[in-house]
C-alpha cells in the first residue's frame, strides 16, 4: 500500500470515527495559502476541531511525526481558516493516530 493510499485510508477511518462520536465534518484537506494543510475540520458542541491525522506501522513513530513545527503550522492554518471564514468561535487542535486497525483520538494537543 502506497504512503498516499495509507494516508487516505487513515483519513477515511478518522472521519468515520468522528462521525460516530457526533462530530460534523466541515472540510477535509483544507489548504491555507503558503501556510499548510489541515486534514480534517470538524464541529462538535459549537467547538471547531482542527484534526491532524497520522498513521504508521507503530504508534510511537506516528505520534512523533507531530512535531512542534507541524503543530505551529496547524495553529497558523487554523487561524487563517477562522479569519477567512470570519468565525469567532472556540476551537482546538486534535490528532488522530491510526496504526493498522487501531485508532486513538488525542484531543486538544499542544507542545
Amino acid at each position: 500500500m502506497s504512503t498516499q493510499h495509507k494516508g487516505k485510508y487513515a483519513e477515511t477511518k478518522a472521519c468515520e470515527y468522528l462521525n460516530s462520536q457526533g462530530f460534523k465534518i466541515i472540510e477535509q484537506n483544507y489548504f491555507a495559502k503558503k501556510i499548510g494543510e489541515i486534514d480534517i475540520i470538524a464541529l462538535k458542541d459549537e467547538t471547531y476541531h482542527f484534526v491532524e491525522v497520522k498513521s504508521g506501522l507503530e504508534y510511537e513513530a506516528a505520534v512523533n511525526n507531530i512535531t512542534k513545527s507541524k503543530l505551529s503550522k496547524i495553529k497558523r492554518s487554523a487561524d487563517y481558516y477562522l479569519q477567512t471564514k470570519k468565525l469567532n468561535v472556540a476551537f482546538c487542535i486534535d490528532a488522530i493516530i491510526v496504526v493498522n486497525e487501531e485508532l486513538e483520538f488525542l484531543e486538544n494537543i499542544t507542545l
